[in-house]
């Protein structure tokens, strides 16, 4: 209780001294300040850099952890419809929520100034999240889609634009196959198959052509359509270059991955025949043996030390200066029976407590920054969907190094003042 009654009485000592040199205090910390907002907004920046390059990543390869899974035969290729009940069987034994088709097509698409050739993904519902699909207008698929007649379609914005960006609420149309027709509404041709434009995807900056999504059983349908109208080639919508086969992936917790990498092998290997090879690989970022993004946390560490130690030396230089002008004062006290230990203390305390006053106005200052729409619109690019909150370890950083610069600027000066003699402070 008495050392509790000491340290409660060291600290409001040291803010009446902090009051009393208020003015020389505050040009002082300044420069702690901002140290501080300096070292806080860059680690909580770092934290939506990183989840940048996590999200880009994760619309390339997918999510943690999700394994690609490819099928081959040596005697001859396995045929589609075999291949997808057995994974539909594997999904279902597993209760595997997030799985996918993915086959790369193309579609032949009139436009108001030609047919023109677009590339074509076709999914299942789950790809979406599975891969962060951005939504510049409307909904990515719902499961209900795919119980519609007619095919539902998520476009790139340049498809958008040479639709003429209708209202998506109007549900406009396009035809997929058939030929252009001048004035047709909507680009809906004769022989071609209506489909509906259900959401818009933002194009990347190196995107010049237009793209689209379909659901992979609507261009099974559409395929299935063409040739039965016998029109096999790509002028009556089916698949540019035939009937390419589907890529099947599935996004499981990664402590799964290992067992059910196995257990699916296993179980496909066993549906499709003797003969047949099953590979299962990952490719998101977390199969790195090493953080992929180390990179940029040291580069990040790096200048947050540095603007510390730029601040910290800026404060030590004051302090020192301070203790100089402060030795009759100190040599006062100690004839007055304060101890060395309370002088070093109290010296040391006053540092200590400005700088975490300082602290908390910097960690304020860049929550404000951080925070504000304008920084995320800039860093995130448009490329993040999941702005990360203000990270509480950044926080805590900001304080704790304020408190550590007030330790070290405070060290040295209460040095001094411990070894101020009363003859010499009288003399001073």
């Amino acid at each position: 209780m008495r050392a509790l009654a000491s340290l409660v009485g060291a600290l409001l000592e040291a803010w009446q001294e902090v009051r009393v040199h208020r003015t020389r205090v505050l040009l002082s910390l300044i420069g702690v300040a901002v140290a501080v907002c300096s070292l806080t907004t860059v680690v909580a920046l770092g934290a939506i850099v990183q989840q940048a390059n996590q999200e880009m990543s994760e619309r390339q390869s997918g999510r943690p952890a999700s394994l690609n899974v490819s099928a081959f035969r040596l005697d001859g290729e396995i045929d589609p419809q075999r291949m997808d009940a057995a994974w539909n069987d594997v999904v279902q034994r597993y209760d595997i929520a997030y799985a996918t088709r993915a086959q790369q097509t193309s579609q032949m698409v009139p436009f108001v100034g030609g047919v023109a050739q677009v590339a074509t993904q076709a999914v299942d519902q789950p790809y979406g999240e599975m891969h962060r699909v951005r939504m510049l207008e409307g909904e990515w698929f719902t499961p209900m889609d795919a119980e519609q007649l007619a095919p539902r379609l998520i476009v790139n914005e340049i498809f958008w634009d040479r639709m003429g960006r209708p209202d998506l609420s109007t549900h406009p149309v396009v035809a997929l196959g058939g030929q252009a027709v001048p004035g047709a509404a909507s680009g809906i041709a004769p022989g071609g198959t209506t489909a509906v434009v259900v959401g818009v995807t933002p194009s990347l900056t190196w995107e010049t052509e237009p793209s689209m999504f379909m659901l992979a059983s609507q261009a099974q349908a559409v395929q299935d359509a063409a040739i039965g109208r016998g029109g096999a080639d790509t002028a009556a919508g089916a698949p540019y270059g035939g009937a390419p086969q589907s890529q099947y992936e599935m996004w499981v917790p990664p402590e799964l991955a290992d067992q059910l990498t196995t257990l699916v092998t296993r179980d496909l290997a066993a549906a499709l025949g003797e003969g047949t090879e099953v590979n299962i690989s990952r490719q998101d970022w977390a199969t790195y043996g090493e953080d992929p993004f180390l990179v940029t946390k040291m580069v990040v560490i790096g200048i947050a030390v540095l603007v510390l130690l730029l601040g910290a030396l800026g404060l030590v230089n004051i302090a020192l200066v301070t203790v100089k002008q402060r030795v009759r004062e100190i040599g006062i006290r100690r004839s007055f029976g304060a101890t060395a230990s309370r002088v070093f203390f109290a010296v040391m305390m006053e540092s200590v407590v400005a700088t975490v006053v300082a602290g908390a106005v910097g960690v304020m200052a860049s929550i404000l920054i951080v925070q504000s729409p304008w920084l995320r619109d800039q860093i995130g690019q448009g490329m993040v969907s999941d702005f990360p909150p203000f990270p509480v370890d950044a926080a805590i950083t900001g304080l704790v190094a304020a408190t550590a610069v007030g330790a070290l600027a405070g060290l040295l000066p209460a040095l001094v003042a411990v070894r101020v003699k009363v003859i010499d402070a009288i003399r001073y």
